[in-house]
């Protein structure tokens, strides 16, 4: 575990879990959902070759197995975000619809066929990331770093974005990764402290702090970039501490985004936040030291992930 004395405005509390997590799982009276939430349904041309491409790969995508509201405008305009390393998370996160049970051996030869797609596809950036491999870190990190590898091989123009789990903090894993040399380390922390015993199961937010502060020590000129979903029942007040926190450890883009409950299976959505609080809260984060904030109630870590990554005049607009 990291030393919490590196993490001054992180407050670990002894009362029992009870007290910790609190989060109130009674059943909400449904309603209709707001306009600002509503995306367009995934149709178009491209929307169907992207999808054909990846069933012919033996790929998945996050966009599906995530069930992300942006799916039709992405896919729509050629970007998709590859998830390695199977379709099975070893962890049981309270808030995401990626399945979750006991995965398959690594497959190394996965790396080539994202490498693959995104030649076809003729992506200009590109997103990768994975479920939690906590059978396997260290193979699980020297697979992004093989797909890195790849892309630098089969679409050398390509601007590689890797969105990681947290490996558990062994610095073997993230060294290899950073590395690599993607052009942006993306690293969600996801809700605040309170509530990660329930949301984030088996993670913990020093750890995540940790992992975001290693990679930059290891290669400062590398782009760091964390998302955090709000409505899960955070007050707004630890919103703006953790905003902090990862100001704190240099990163780079801040992604903030409403979270919506994939089913009655998942935590419960404990209120909608209105476009003017998202547009506060990135008012309030820009003013910490970020080189570009995307929020809003659709933003996902993904979302215009090329734009965010040219914003910060450190990689060109692909």
């Amino acid at each position: 575990m990291a030393d919490l004395q590196a993490f001054p405005s992180i407050s670990i509390p002894s009362a029992p879990l009870s007290d910790l997590v609190q989060i109130d799982t009674s059943p909400r009276q449904r309603g209709p959902k707001p306009a600002w939430l509503k995306a367009k349904a995934p149709v178009g041309e491209n929307y169907h070759s992207l999808k054909k491409l990846a069933r012919s790969l033996n790929l998945h995508t996050v966009c599906e197995s995530a069930q992300c509201p942006n799916i039709g405008e992405c896919w729509e305009h050629k970007t998709a975000t590859f998830m390695m390393l199977g379709n099975l998370c070893t962890r049981r996160c309270g808030f995401c619809a990626v399945p979750k049970g006991r995965p398959e051996a690594i497959d190394f030869d996965e790396p080539r066929r994202v490498a693959e797609a995104i030649a076809t596809l003729g992506l200009k950036h590109a997103v990768v990331t994975s479920v939690n491999r906590d059978d396997d870190v260290v193979g699980g990190a020297r697979a992004f770093a093989m797909l890195i590898d790849e892309v630098r091989k089969q679409a050398p123009e390509c601007q590689i974005e890797v969105l990681v789990p947290d490996f558990q903090g062994r610095e073997e894993a993230i060294r290899l990764v950073v590395d690599a040399r993607p052009e942006v380390l993306n690293h969600n922390t996801e809700t605040v402290p309170r509530l990660y015993r329930a949301v984030r199961s088996g993670s913990r937010y020093e750890r995540s702090l940790q992992l975001l502060e290693t990679a930059k020590r290891l290669d400062p000129g590398i782009i760091t970039k964390s998302g955090v979903m709000a409505g899960l029942g955070e007050e707004m007040d630890e919103l703006l501490a953790v905003f902090r926190d990862l100001a704190r450890m240099g990163v780079d883009i801040l992604t903030v985004g409403q979270y919506l409950r994939p089913s009655k299976d998942h935590l419960p959505m404990a209120r909608y936040y209105t476009p003017d609080e998202f547009a506060e809260m990135k008012a309030a984060a820009m003013q910490m030291g970020f080189r570009h904030v995307e929020s809003g109630p659709l933003v996902r870590s993904s979302y215009h992930a090329h734009e965010q990554a040219a914003s910060t005049g450190l990689t060109v607009l692909a």
